[in-house]
């Protein structure tokens, strides 16, 4: 066991006989409802009117002064920070022993006037006060300095009680999940939910999560994209939806992805890609002005301007003006190949055309992208659900945006022909078989959906919590997910 270890029981322990002096005090130190009339940042920020009126807060202790026969409080609630005045005359000897024996983390309910010291600080002349919560264990005094730091996010209840501006990044993420709403629902799309369990993966190649059902004895997979049951709303007559959904996907752990994500996908009938790129750049950048007050965000060190209108390159072009090589004058896996390996790339396997253009594109283009940038004509082969291009079918009608060196969206002129869906899922079935665990599996209904006929639609994907490290300026996926997945303990 740690100095730190030891050191925390040997406090822990002075804290449980606290609890007890005060149980036999006839005194509960776990206390049920409590009714406020006020917050700490309303008191502030209506001084003027509230001075000298009583009021009732409720919050944490965060520090405690002493002063002999007066003292000082500094009391936290979700608003923010006040402080607290207790004196011995006012509140009585049995009560200031009880403001005396306080400690740190501690919560309580009080009741007091409102007034200014002669030092200008507003704060609360407290009249009575009652416990709502004996906290056992200590607060960190420097929770930054922790060599540990993934503890942050193993103890997130901790770290959002020592660090403010933490918690201000999950205030963040909700208004920024509001505003996505806010615009959708203004343009008519209709918010669904579609099954997190299924029965067959679809709408992204990953690698799912397998559960299994007793009573019908079968497996099923979490969800890893609700793309495939959202397409099945366009056939039923649905024309424009949304889900804000969790997603799943068995893969390792980094700053940019957890295996459990969320995942705004959309889908517009009598739409293509154009369109979604249209409506990618108007409601991310919306969104970021509404939230932000500006269209500039910081992010490690760069300031990244997503004002309209965001530069539009094809995936060729991309690959043409970082690496010289113009990938429309090759053709075949062979010469690519060759191509690919003069840059000093290994490709692994039997790559196809598509797949080793998109290689190379990840590996010299992708991160020369800083400011909100369309990439758009994918190969057919690493999109099985896009439409072909009708001047190169070798290519698709989707594009990505990326922002920072990262994906932030994913969208394409959905692929509403069935005959060539069942082929294009057949040749990922060969992938699978092959040893692709990612690969699409075959989904019967829904080619099934397809022959009653799908219109032609623009389909697209956002990762929230990716958007939310940029518009917040957080560096890993894991400062904006609450409780991240974590690997076990050593």
């Amino acid at each position: 066991m740690s100095e730190q270890e030891l050191n925390i029981n040997e406090l822990k322990k002075v804290r449980m006989d606290k609890l007890a002096e005060l149980r036999e005090a006839g005194i509960e130190p776990y206390g049920g409802r409590f009714e406020r009339s006020s917050t700490a940042q309303i008191v502030k920020d209506k001084f003027a009117e509230m001075e000298g009126r009583t009021v009732k807060l409720a919050g944490r202790i965060v520090a405690k002064r002493r002063h002999g026969k007066a003292g000082f409080a500094d009391l936290q609630d979700f608003s923010g920070n006040i402080q607290l005045y207790f004196r011995k005359n006012d509140i009585g000897e049995a009560k200031y022993e009880l403001f005396k024996r306080l400690d740190i983390g501690d919560i309580l309910g009080i009741e007091g006037q409102v007034f200014r010291t002669n030092k200008g600080e507003i704060s609360v002349h407290v009249a009575d006060l009652v416990y709502l919560s004996k906290s056992l264990l200590p607060l960190p005094e420097k929770w930054h300095g922790l060599k540990d730091v993934e503890l942050r996010y193993r103890q997130r209840y901790v770290d959002l009680m020592v660090n403010p501006e933490v918690k201000q990044v999950f205030i963040k993420r909700s208004k920024i999940i509001k505003e996505i709403r806010n615009y959708l629902d203004s343009k008519g799309f209709l918010e669904v939910e579609t099954p997190m369990m299924q029965p067959i993966p679809g709408g992204a190649a990953a690698r799912p999560f397998i559960t299994h059902h007793n009573a019908l004895d079968m497996d099923l997979y979490l969800r890893i994209a609700p793309e495939l049951y959202l397409k099945r709303l366009l056939v039923g007559g649905f024309e424009k939806v949304y889900e804000i959904n969790r997603s799943f996907r068995n893969e390792g752990i980094s700053t940019r992805h957890n295996p459990e994500f969320t995942m705004l996908e959309l889908y517009q009938a009598y739409a293509d890609f154009e369109v979604m790129m249209d409506l990618a750049e108007d409601l991310v950048s919306t969104v970021v002005q509404r939230v932000n007050g500006t269209m500039t965000v910081e992010f490690e060190g760069r300031k990244i301007d997503f004002s309209p209108p965001w530069k539009r390159v094809s995936m060729l072009e991309a690959v043409k003006e970082y690496t010289g090589v113009d990938f429309n004058l090759i053709k075949g896996g062979e010469e690519a190949r060759r191509a690919a390996e003069n840059l000093g790339l290994e490709i692994k396997g039997n790559a196809s055309w598509g797949e080793i253009i998109n290689e190379v594109f990840e590996e010299f283009v992708e991160d020369k992208l800083i400011d909100p940038t369309f990439i758009y004509g994918f190969p057919v082969e690493i999109s099985p659900l896009a439409k072909r291009n009708a001047e190169n079918p070798e290519l698709t009608d989707r594009f990505e945006v990326i922002a920072v060196q990262r994906e932030i969206a994913n969208a394409f002129s959905e692929l509403n022909d069935p005959i060539d869906q069942r082929e294009r899922f057949l040749k990922q079935v060969e992938k699978r078989n092959m040893g692709d665990a990612e690969a699409h599996m075959m989904d019967e209904d829904y080619i099934n959906a397809l022959e009653y006929g799908m219109p032609s639609a623009g389909g697209m994907g956002i990762g929230i919590d990716r958007l939310v490290m940029i518009i917040t300026g957080s560096p890993s996926i894991r400062d904006v997910i609450l409780f991240p997945t974590m690997r076990p303990r050593e």
